[in-house]
């Protein structure tokens, strides 16, 4: 771990292929990383990476590792939401458990790191959250009525949280990043897989690496905030 970095960066969500992928360009970027797992990972951790184990869900636990994460690193200059799950399942046979539990990762999750990192972020009058959201979020996908609900939410947290938060020069921003080659695609159908990328103008699915460098950099800008950033060529029907 290098000793007092000019960047620090929490991802949570980081044992998926996104937030493995956002690890990995944020420390190639020369950003310290804090890496936060749900449970702790046996894999070898990156150079200048922090790894954390942290359950959005619990908010007193996430409070406390917040606050202790700014004693140790005095700073925390980008907060990426991206820790998520799905539980797919038609209206008539979602049950509340399923409901509940993608609403509170994928929704109330971010808002309880928010919400924690802003005290920091206000403070020291500088910060990004960037929130990971998705098309669902604004079009909808059948079966998907809670990862949808909760998506959707974090659009509007996004633009609220930029409203608020930005007197004091901190930024605010959601990003779609598309269908990506990970864990949570790899059990889709060879015909899925390729109904999804024809729903894109230009017949393929996104790039994890593409992905990721998007989102190191605009973690880097100082002048863009409340803004929806969809990676990928699907229309939505209202943009």
């Amino acid at each position: 771990m290098s000793a007092n970095p000019t960047k620090v960066v929490l991802i949570t969500g980081a044992g998926g292929g996104l937030g493995r992928g956002l690890t990995e360009e944020f420390t190639r970027q020369g950003w310290q990383v804090i890496a936060g797992f749900r449970q702790s990972t046996a894999e070898a951790p990156l150079e200048n990476v922090f790894p954390l184990e942290l359950d959005v869900t619990r908010t007193a636990e996430l409070d406390q590792s917040i606050l202790a994460l700014t004693k140790r690193f005095t700073r925390i200059d980008a907060l990426i939401n991206n820790a998520g799950v799905t539980a797919d399942a038609t209206l008539a046979q979602l049950g509340d458990e399923d409901w509940d539990r993608v609403l509170n990762i994928n929704l109330r999750g971010a808002f309880a790191c928010a919400r924690a990192v802003a005290r920091t972020m206000l403070r020291q009058r500088d910060g990004h959250i960037i929130n990971i959201s998705s098309h669902a979020g604004r079009c909808g996908a059948r079966g998907q009525s809670n990862y949808a609900a909760a998506k959707a939410g974090l659009l509007g947290l996004t633009q609220a949280l930029a409203r608020e938060l930005g007197p004091r020069n901190v930024r605010a921003n959601a990003v779609l990043p598309g269908v990506l080659p990970t864990r949570m695609t790899a059990q889709l159908s060879a015909e899925q897989l390729e109904g999804l990328a024809q729903a894109n103008v230009l017949g393929r699915i996104n790039a994890l690496d593409e992905v990721a460098r998007f989102i190191v950099f605009l973690a880097g800008t100082r002048n863009i905030s409340g803004q929806i950033f969809q990676l990928d060529s699907r229309i939505a029907p209202w943009t």
